[in-house]
């Protein structure tokens, strides 16, 4: 019986320790991929930290759609509050540099804004649309701007009513085509607070087909002609800053989620 029992214990004793290894296997190996998957992800936020600075210092250019393996780190940034603390130290520099200019009497002192991701956000459409990284709809996007729904940058926003304040002619300037989006954005543009800009400008059909870059900057020139002192140049989109009549100086606001030629 005593033999029996010894047995027995020992057969117990050897299946207790069968299931703690199985069970310590696979508790390593579950830490294992976890391990992997932080590695991988770590990788990855490296990588797509790198290709966000290359496109906001224009040195990745003409890209489609934003790395697939980059979406979280996009979403991340658009949201987290990260954005909106980059939003907010580059319009405090611009202000900073606005109260250094002394304006004229003429009141022919300008600035330019463009629209789209700058005086107003399209951020809620793209957050449908993976950030970025499903390929750019133009009839989608085209059915969200007819909502009249995009919010003010508040950064923006404040820097408009800070020029204004200061007495610049605030000019808009959007590659929106005035035919179709005319009403739709100035409407949209007042609702959020941008009242009293010198003018809103968008693309008419004698610049359809254009770049970005070429259109804005015959519209650059044709402000200039008309007697105005452009300042300062403030867009989302390298395009908003390239070509003729820039301006005094230019500022880049961040933008990871599209890119404009």
């Amino acid at each position: 019986m005593m033999l029996m029992t010894n047995k027995m214990v020992r057969r117990a004793f050897a299946a207790l320790m069968y299931l703690l290894m199985s069970s310590l296997a696979k508790v390593e190996a579950m830490l294992r991929r976890r391990r992997q998957r932080q590695s991988e992800n770590d990788n990855n936020d490296g990588y797509c930290l790198s290709w966000r600075l290359g496109v906001e210092a224009n040195n990745v250019r003409s890209w489609k759609t934003v790395p697939l393996e980059c979406y979280n780190h996009v979403q991340q940034y658009m949201t987290g509050g990260q954005y909106l603390q980059d939003m907010n130290l580059i319009v405090n520099q611009i202000i900073a540099y606005a109260f250094q200019i002394t304006l004229s009497p003429d009141s022919m002192d300008a600035w330019i804004l463009d629209v789209d991701d700058t005086c107003i956000s399209n951020l809620s459409y793209y957050q449908g649309h993976r950030f970025g990284c499903d390929p750019f709809d133009s009839a989608k996007f085209k059915a969200w701007i007819m909502k009249g729904m995009c919010p003010a940058n508040p950064a923006v926003l404040q820097l408009f009513k800070t020029l204004r304040e200061r007495g610049f002619k605030v000019f808009l300037l959007t590659g929106r085509d005035q035919a179709t989006l005319g009403k739709i954005t100035t409407d949209n543009l007042h609702n959020q607070g941008f009242i009293g800009y010198e003018r809103l400008i968008l693309r008419t059909a004698e610049y359809k087909g254009q770049s970005a870059v070429r259109y804005k900057s015959a519209i650059r020139k044709e402000i200039e002609g008309q007697g105005y002192r452009i300042w300062g140049n403030v867009g989302d989109q390298w395009s908003d800053l390239q070509g003729e009549c820039l301006g005094t100086r230019t500022f880049k606001l961040p933008n990871p989620m599209y890119f404009i030629s």
